[in-house]
């Protein structure tokens, strides 16, 4: 079946794994390394469509899992999928909800036929399996969707891992099966490579998912509480050994720092709630670093949150108000916050991609932490 989306690597650096590359959907172009924001449940928390593509935001994500508790698969379909919905006409990206389920262990039961859940909104009781997040995503409507996969915590054994790791590509190949069965051409599957931090079962899990020829790869199974160098090792051991004519995706994964290390190594998609979780709660970032907007020595600082920033906060508020806002709880807090936090990440996307047109990466990487960790 040939796949409505289609990838093109238009640069790369000599000096590195980094690359530029163009991500063709039916929905509009991405270009890569890209950073997507996160609308879980349909929407951008603060944030309204307009906003986001005036930041230049091509592609979102959103969760099958909490869509098909909230509003319901079939509202989505009435309103023609989820784009409809929530008048959004670019390209949108789907977590099947593997890692709903893992940090919500508590509710749910994992079998080797898929998992069985508890409602975290009404405590009913529901079952997902490889077939069905297939047919939840379709109906979604997005352009690219991801296996349902296990996602393992962090430390887990070497035996858990590797259970956990092969029955995800067991639910990758079913997933391959029932995407061919509904001809879902106009969109996207992606698998998933697991295998937690132990290096032979991501070489292996990278074999098993090569084999069903997916139009893109993720790397999971990460940012669940193991340290930089191990997410970063993980990276290593799996990104190089993805096919370079396809897009290869990090899941999870968004501070600054940790997106240069990934791109140094040929991951060209990114996604996180921290950008907009940390605004909501008053952390902002700079091109100087992160900065706790309600500290006390804000009060009286009446300069931009950050000189160097474009961004429509940096350009009309001080440090001084936005730190009122916060502190009296305003809703206006929540939106410039994030705003500028999601102006931050895709423009560091867009810096990056030039600085690798340019065969610059390793230099702009360098300048960027230096400042950044100032």
């Amino acid at each position: 079946m040939n796949c409505a989306v289609t990838f093109e690597v238009e640069a790369r650096d000599p000096r590195c794994g980094a690359r530029a590359g163009r991500l063709h959907t039916p929905h509009g172009l991405v270009e890569t390394p890209v950073f997507m924001p996160v609308g879980t449940q349909g929407t951008v928390k603060a944030m309204t469509q307009e906003e986001l593509r005036a930041l230049g935001a091509g592609i979102i994500l959103a969760n099958a899992y909490h869509l098909y508790l909230r509003p319901g698969t079939d509202v989505l379909a009435e309103a023609g999928g989820l784009h409809r919905f929530m008048g959004w006409e670019r390209a949108i990206l789907t977590d099947s909800g593997g890692f709903q389920l893992f940090s919500l262990a508590e509710l749910s039961k994992v079998t080797p036929d898929g998992v069985t859940f508890q409602s975290h909104i009404d405590g009913s009781r529901h079952t997902l399996t490889p077939e069905r997040a297939v047919d939840l995503q379709i109906t979604i409507g997005a352009d690219i969707m991801m296996c349902l996969d296990e996602c393992t915590g962090y430390p887990v054994e070497e035996h858990v891992a590797a259970e956990s790791m092969r029955m995800t590509a067991e639910w990758a190949a079913r997933c391959k099966q029932r995407w061919l069965e509904r001809e879902a051409a106009n969109q996207a599957l992606f698998g998933i490579i697991q295998g937690s931090t132990f290096e032979h079962l991501r070489r292996e899990s990278v074999d098993r998912t090569l084999a069903l020829d997916f139009p893109g790869n993720a790397i999971g199974g990460v940012s669940v509480g193991e340290g930089k160098e191990e997410m970063v090792r993980a990276v290593e051991w799996t990104a190089p050994r993805l096919p370079e004519q396809k897009p290869r995706y990090l899941m999870g994964v968004g501070p600054p720092e940790d997106i240069l290390e990934a791109v140094e190594r040929g991951v060209d998609m990114f996604d996180c709630v921290m950008p907009t979780r940390n605004a909501r709660n008053g952390c902002l970032f700079t091109s100087q670093g992160r900065i706790n907007i309600k500290n006390q020595k804000y009060q009286r600082d009446f300069g931009p949150l950050d000189p160097a920033c474009l961004c429509p906060v940096c350009r009309t508020y001080s440090r001084a108000y936005l730190r009122h806002l916060y502190l009296a709880r305003e809703i206006l807090s929540l939106r410039l916050n994030t705003l500028h936090n999601l102006f931050f990440m895709l423009h560091l996307s867009a810096a990056m991609r030039e600085a690798i047109r340019a065969g610059r990466f390793i230099e702009f990487k360098a300048s960027f932490l230096q400042d950044y960790r100032a």
